[in-house]
């Protein structure tokens, strides 16, 4: 529901950082070949297209060759984390994710954007069958949608999050990629209204099986196992979990400044 260069959001954004830490170089990037390409492909297009197209543009520029800090709103932290699994080169070095939905949603509260028709559209297409290949195939949202009782559904339907959190297997390579970066910051909105549950932000899901009770990343098969390689990281002190007070992408230019931008620099 956003662009890469709406002077009020992302726009905004790579203003204050280009800002306050002089002579960095930002790219915001753009899904599309104009804005409001990119604002629809942020609903409609899949996301491992999308991965692939951000993939090419991260190559194909050459002022990111030596690797780069990669930074990513709501659905992009997700979105940033498969390009540092599937895309090494060049190298992600830190991956900052702002309310990403790293475990996937279950519900869908509130919609982002201004186009009611598409919020509600979504809202029944994922509760008719989220699973379903044609939903699968042409709407992002249900390609994270984590239903815990239909866990089985889950893992075996999903084209993009059951790949990327290592469902259906142990890819690797996504392992290997992942433990490359020096650091992986995810924030927590700590009054989100908008993702469900709010502890996917902090890789926490829905036990499963019911969607009242909640467990942190450390009690998930995907660390207990190390499937992604997470366990390590942590050990590690690569993981770096920060809550702030407010709703979804709801944060103060202070706070960005003094917690955020000490990562790109």
């Amino acid at each position: 529901g956003d662009s890469c260069c709406n002077p009020q959001s992302m726009g905004y954004i790579k203003r204050i950082v280009e800002k306050k830490i002089p002579g960095i170089y930002v790219l915001s990037l753009k899904i599309g070949n104009n804005l409001v390409q990119d604002v629809e492909n942020s609903f409609f297009m899949n996301v491992n297209d999308q991965v692939r197209e951000v993939c090419r543009q991260l190559a194909g520029d050459p002022r990111l060759k030596g690797g780069y800090n990669a930074m990513g709103f709501s659905q992009g932290g997700q979105f940033l984390r498969a390009v540092a699994q599937r895309c090494p080169s060049p190298p992600m070095l830190t991956l900052i994710s702002v309310g990403g939905q790293h475990q996937g949603v279950f519900g869908f509260p509130r919609c982002p954007g201004e186009s009611s028709h598409v919020c509600d559209w979504i809202r029944r297409a994922l509760a008719l069958g989220a699973y379903t290949p044609a939903v699968q195939e042409h709407l992002v949202q249900a390609e994270y949608w984590h239903d815990p009782l239909k866990e089985e559904d889950y893992r075996k339907n999903s084209i993009f999050l059951a790949d990327i959190n290592q469902e259906r297997g142990i890819n690797e390579t996504y392992k290997k990629n992942l433990m490359a970066l020096k650091k992986f910051v995810m924030v927590k909105f700590l009054n989100d209204t908008m993702v469900d549950p709010p502890i996917s932000e902090w890789f926490g899901f829905y036990k499963s099986g019911q969607a009242k009770e909640t467990v942190p990343l450390q009690e998930t098969v995907l660390y207990t196992e190390d499937r992604l390689g997470l366990q390590q990281m942590d050990k590690a002190g690569k993981l770096v979990f920060l809550g702030v007070k407010g709703d979804h992408l709801h944060f103060s230019e202070e706070w960005f400044y003094t917690t955020i931008l000490p990562f790109l620099q």
